[in-house]
């Protein structure tokens, strides 16, 4: 009886034995697991709405150019002006020298004078009948002759007289003092530009124009123009032109040799800080509302694919492919592959396998696109 009692104490002590190994075993698989997950920041989505910009080379012209050129021919006797000053309509801004033109005029009059005399000579022998009627009709039309001749020259010298045909500003002078000007000349005097708006012409490449044609209100392309965004103007210093202008027309046609669309904006010009001749950058929104949006540093690629890693309830981590919608300085814009409400990883990508458990650290979603908060609109 006591060996009986002898073997239950030992089996039992073995037993227990037995079982306090495969506690421990699994406390320390348990407390290998929790030291084995590693702190990364994780933040939870939000709906944004982001304006993204796409910018286009543009050319600046004031919205009113007005070629000066002579009407004769003649030396540059006089300038008035100086360039970039603003100048009215009817200014005098060039003087040619007329004094060949004054000789003219002058042998001119004095052949009315003569026309005129033959013809007050011939009216009394017409109403005596001594001679015939034709002669007189003859004397005046030289005298109407002379009389034309007399008022071309007489336009000639007026013509002299160069004046502007606009307000604005007075653009590069390309003849001086002693130069011969005449009305064949290929290049202008000088240019005056009303410049109180002025013009950003720029294009489209097709795809941008099919996107725009596509996503913008309306059913005929002026609705689409009047419903789109205004637009804004990098100068070309860097700096973000003061006001914003609107698309008022597009040549809605590709030009075959280079695949664009042509496009004219507007943009008012109250202290002249543009003028003929300047350069800059449109920039076209592209106004995403309520959009999912994360940075570029919580994505990796696999395989040319755009993945990032999700977090889940027991917090391991999985792995989830995107669609793209836009890529906007660092930040994306998503399609498809994740929602609302989801939590991700923000950075650390590359060192997360699917499973891994992690020790999550809670970021405010503003905080970590406070980077690129200036793209968001509230």
């Amino acid at each position: 009886m006591k060996n009986i009692n002898y073997k239950l104490v030992i089996i039992s002590s073995a037993l227990l034995l037995v079982l306090a190994s495969c506690g421990n075993k699994e406390a320390n698989q348990t407390a290998s697991a929790q030291t084995t997950a590693l702190p990364f920041p994780v933040a939870q989505l939000e709906n944004k709405t982001v304006t993204g910009y796409k910018e286009y080379p543009a050319n600046i012209e004031g919205v009113v150019n007005s070629d000066v050129r002579a009407k004769t021919s003649g030396y540059i006797q006089k300038v008035y002006v100086d360039e970039g000053q603003k100048v009215q309509k009817g200014q005098v801004l060039f003087k040619l020298e007329t004094q060949s033109l004054n000789e003219d005029a002058g042998a001119a009059k004095a052949r009315i004078n003569v026309a005129q005399v033959e013809v007050d000579k011939l009216i009394p022998l017409v109403e005596k009948n001594i001679i015939s009627a034709v002669q007189l009709e003859t004397a005046k039309a030289n005298l109407a002759q002379a009389k034309a001749n007399y008022s071309s020259i007489v336009a000639n010298i007026d013509y002299a007289t160069v004046k502007s045909s606009v307000n604005g500003y007075v653009g590069a002078i390309n003849f001086r003092e002693g130069s011969l000007v005449s009305p064949n000349d290929a290049t202008p005097l000088t240019v005056v530009s009303d410049i109180q708006q002025v013009y950003a012409f720029f294009t489209m490449n097709e795809a941008d124009y099919l996107d725009f044609l596509q996503h913008t209100e309306g059913k005929s392309l002026d609705e689409k123009i009047a419903n789109f965004p205004e637009v804004n103007l990098v100068m070309a210093n860097g700096g973000m032109y003061s006001e914003t202008g609107k698309i008022q027309t597009s040549s809605a046609q590709i030009n075959p040799n280079t695949g664009t669309v042509s496009f004219r904006a507007i943009f008012k010009n109250p202290n002249q800080l543009l003028t003929n001749g300047n350069s800059g950058k449109i920039q076209v929104p592209t106004v995403y509302e309520n959009a999912i949006v994360i940075p570029q540093e919580s994505t990796f690629e696999q395989q040319g694919r755009v993945m990032l890693f999700k977090v889940a309830n027991d917090n391991t981590v999985s792995s989830s492919l995107l669609t793209i919608k836009d890529n906007i300085n660092n930040l994306y814009v998503v399609e498809t592959g994740i929602k609302k409400g989801d939590r991700i990883v923000v950075t650390g990508a590359n060192k997360l396998q699917d499973g891994m458990p992690i020790l999550p650290q809670e970021k405010p979603f503003d905080s970590v696109i406070k980077p690129i908060e200036v793209l968001f609109k509230n």
